[in-house]
């Protein structure tokens, strides 16, 4: 993994050629958690390989990587462990406040 990224810029208005607007983007390589819902199923698969954007948070997959995380799902490979997690209707959470 190269600990100091990739740099590249953006630019807000899509002109590639317009630097007065650009932002700056640092991707670093790291390990995510992925997460899944699938059927009415919450599937999480920890210390996924991914590119990370230092100022947006944007997560970018190789396609090995995409290839794997769908076998591991498509093919009900056993889990490490299994969690129970509460789920929330958006509407309930704003009337609690």
């Amino acid at each position: 993994m190269n600990p100091m990224g990739n740099c590249g810029s953006i630019s807000r208005l899509g002109d590639p050629n317009r630097r007065d607007d650009a932002v700056k983007e640092t991707f670093i390589d790291t390990k995510v958690t992925y997460t899944l819902e699938l059927e009415g199923k919450l599937y999480v698969i920890e210390n996924v390989p991914a590119r990370v954007c230092r100022e947006t948070g944007e997560q970018l997959f190789s396609p090995e990587t995409v290839g794997h995380l769908q076998r591991t799902i498509w093919e009900k490979k056993k889990p490490k462990r299994v969690i129970e997690t509460p789920v929330y209707e958006y509407g309930q959470v704003a009337d609690l406040q």
